[in-house]
């Protein structure tokens, strides 16, 4: 009831009246209030809300503290004291039944829906009216600039069309000329072929004469041959029938040697190109090495397993084509020669990265921890080494994750760092870590 007597209408509930950036706002100044109220004062639907941390007391417990705001007018004016004591000037504005223009609707209308001063149901009304307003015309600027985005768009669009279209004439002109050149070849082609075949009807003509007197001379030669081959008839008729007995038998000899010769070119030309095999680039004789050529009786030596700390594995991996070494320089530095000053430590590992670098021509990368070094440092330069210091608020852990998933999928990547979670993160990635003492070893070797 108001202070003239007017019955005032009954509040709307909170999950229907007010929009969810007030009811946030409300729940999270009720939250505060309930954390500081004794515990006497506590309603009993929020003693377990009491109970959360601070931070989840509006989400976790937002249905309790909206009904009890509802229903417990006395938490309810707990609330709204706390809200009076913290902006006073918007309590009595609202008093006053005057909103100012620059307040923030949100605030308004929390303010009202817990104070619930004179008239504070239109208030409330005219801060959701407003929260729609702004909302509406943010979407309406998100849709504004959308719209720009697609004419841009649209407009590339178009340029990379007319672009398409000039090139597609330019291709056109350059197809057409060249079927013109073309038809002028075909012409003069055709032209070549006349005169060849008139040519050519010459030649016969001059060689059916020529054929004529030569059937002539060949009837004639036909007549005497005919004399000459009766009187060898019957001998050339015996020496045929040798003749033939002994081509066939000779025929199905060479017919059978050809036949399995085939099979056997046919099958070994299938089974290489099955099998993929590549041309013979290395002989057994030399893969044969002197002490084995010296001592044949001797078996194979036996296989062992390398160490993870195994200098010859970190060389192999360094051999790989294309192969990108990325060194945690103080992990290295620390364990391999500690005593030194921090520059020094770094100058060394430098020097001998830049050795390595030129021996198996991998790239290298060294990383150093930038928040150990204090003040400005110039960092070690050397040929083939590439050196990097992490930003400030940054570990050179995270500056090799970085460098490590800016690789190509399928490039040989190896890690140097004894510190396992550098290990299992570059190894998750497809990098191969390797422990710092097998580098320390390396360069140890010269």
């Amino acid at each position: 009831m108001s202070s003239d007597g007017a019955v005032q209408p009954p509040a709307p509930p909170a999950d229907e009246a007010l929009p969810d950036a007030v009811r946030r706002r409300v729940l999270e100044l009720a939250a505060e209030v309930l954390g500081g109220l004794p515990p006497a004062s506590v309603p009993t639907s929020l003693a377990g809300v009491r109970k959360f941390a601070p931070a989840r007391r509006a989400s976790a417990g937002a249905a309790p503290l909206a009904a009890a705001l509802e229903r417990d007018d006395g938490f309810r004016s707990e609330v709204a004291l706390a809200v009076r004591r913290t902006d006073p000037e918007l309590s009595d504005a609202l008093d006053a039944r005057r909103v100012p223009l620059v307040a923030d609707p949100v605030q308004v209308a929390a303010a009202s829906y817990l104070i619930r001063q004179e008239g504070w149901q239109q208030t409330l009304q005219a801060a959701n009216v407003q929260l729609r307003q702004r909302a509406a015309e943010t979407l309406a600027q998100q849709d504004s600039r959308e719209l720009v985005r697609l004419r841009e768009e649209l407009a590339r669009a178009l340029a990379q069309v007319d672009a398409a279209r000039a090139d597609a004439e330019r291709q056109v002109r350059a197809l057409t000329q060249e079927l013109d050149d073309v038809r002028r070849e075909l012409r003069r082609h055709r032209s070549d072929a006349d005169r060849a075949r008139a040519q050519a009807k010459s030649a016969q003509d001059a060689a059916q004469d020529r054929t004529t007197a030569a059937e002539s001379e060949v009837e004639r030669a036909r007549l005497r041959a005919e004399r000459a081959e009766a009187d060898q008839a019957s001998t050339r008729e015996a020496l045929e029938a040798l003749r033939r007995a002994d081509k066939e038998g000779r025929s199905l000899a060479g017919s059978r040697a050809r036949l399995l010769l085939d099979t056997v070119v046919d099958a070994a030309i299938g089974l290489r190109r099955e099998l993929g095999l590549p041309p013979v680039d290395v002989l057994p004789a030399d893969l044969v090495t002197p002490a084995e050529a010296a001592s044949p009786a001797a078996g194979p030596p036996a296989a062992r397993a390398r160490e993870d700390d195994d200098p010859a594995r970190l060389t192999e991996l360094l051999l790989m084509p294309q192969a990108h070494l990325v060194v945690d320089g103080y992990n290295v530095t620390k364990a391999a020669y500690g005593e030194l000053p921090l520059a020094d430590q770094r100058a060394r590992l430098v020097s001998g990265l830049s050795s390595l670098a030129a021996r198996t021509r991998a790239e290298v990368t060294c990383c150093f921890d930038g928040a150990v070094v204090e003040g400005r440092v110039v960092a070690p330069s050397a040929r083939g080494v590439r050196v990097r210091f992490s930003a400030p608020g940054q570990s050179a852990d995270e500056l090799i994750r970085r460098l490590v998933r800016a690789e190509p999928p399928g490039r040989v990547v190896v890690v140097v760092s004894s510190d396992r979670e550098v290990a299992d993160g570059v190894r998750a990635v497809g990098a191969r870590p390797v422990p710092s003492a097998a580098l320390a070893r390396l360069l140890a070797r010269g």
